[in-house]
């Protein structure tokens, strides 16, 4: 198998999910910086348009979205798993829980103003302005929740994972899960990137020491290399056999048809390519691009959209 390929950059919440998965797996892996807002051409070179942060690169293949990197990932590292048998669905419905609904409130909270100068450093204002209008073009406008109801939301749900660990070590019991990582990451990103805003964790010190145990993990073993190296493995890559799990058709396009593929909210950018597979779980495209070569982008299932290209 070809070497795993992170594109990230430090302060992404969603890239420290993976960088903690590849920890938990200890999986050897290649650090891919990329820009925090757009343009970011290499990875638009690969994806086709998405933009969102991370994606994982195995030679010819490009897997979108956290949630399908991780189910990525664990057939290559089964063990420890991040899908226990006892509660596979109820991990997976905690996962989407951190990810979606809790991550908004969260990050609103981080960007209060204290969070949001530690967050913007010492850059430019010119910086600050376009890194701003880059969020508010991936929100599509919508504004961000006032600090004043984030904070509320915010405490509601650290009281509720407080109740979850009030007994155990993790989230659903003395391992962790999927789960663990998808509401582990926002919540880093208060603790080591937003400190000043950190006192509302004093209240529920079972998630503290939670988190702790969460970045105990570490990111595993990884070295650096630029994007223009990735690019040129692609190019020298095929896509890996796509295996024989059943076509479904749930939108009466047929496997060969030109079509779009978006997220259905949050950085909506589309890519657009042949369809090759749509299986229960997810779905592939096909793209040729000059720089990248011929590639396979992967998309869960949940959280996108699927469309028929226009002609």
């Amino acid at each position: 198998m070809s070497d795993l390929i992170l594109h990230h950059y430090p302060t992404s919440p969603f890239a420290e999910k993976i960088r903690l998965v590849l920890g938990y797996k200890q999986l050897a892996w290649k650090s891919v910086i990329i820009p925090m807002m757009m343009p970011k051409p290499d990875v638009v070179s690969l994806t086709g348009g998405y933009r969102r942060t991370p994606i994982l690169q195995i030679g010819a293949d490009i897997y979108c979205d956290s949630a399908l990197i991780c189910d990525v990932l664990e057939p290559i590292q089964p063990l420890p798993t991040l899908y226990p048998d006892a509660h596979k669905g109820l991990a997976r419905i905690v996962a989407q829980w951190g990810d979606s609904l809790t991550f908004g409130p969260i990050m609103a909270f981080n960007f209060q103003p204290k969070g949001a100068a530690e967050v913007m450093g010492n850059n430019a204002a010119e910086w600050v302005t376009a890194f701003v209008q880059d969020r508010q073009a991936m929100r599509g406008g919508a504004p961000r929740m006032s600090s004043s109801d984030a904070t509320a939301t915010y405490k509601s749900y650290l009281r509720r994972l407080s109740d979850m660990l009030s007994d155990q070590p993790f989230l659903l019991g003395d391992q962790p899960c999927v789960a663990d990582f998808s509401a582990a990451h926002p919540i880093w990103f208060t603790q080591h990137r937003t400190p000043s805003v950190a006192s509302v964790l004093d209240a529920t010190p079972l998630v503290k020491a939670w988190l702790d145990r969460m970045m105990a993990f570490g990111h595993g073993q990884f070295t650096e290399i630029s994007s223009g190296d990735a690019l040129a493995i692609a190019h020298q890559s095929t896509p890996a056999p796509l295996g024989d799990e059943p076509f479904q058709d749930d939108h009466g396009i047929p496997l060969g048809s030109e079509v779009v593929v978006a997220a259905d909210t949050f950085g909506t950018e589309p890519t657009t390519g042949q369809l090759v597979a749509a299986t229960r779980t997810r779905l592939t495209l096909r793209r040729s691009e000059e720089r990248a070569g011929t590639v396979h982008v992967h998309f869960p299932r949940i959280g996108f959209t699927l469309k028929k290209a226009s002609t």
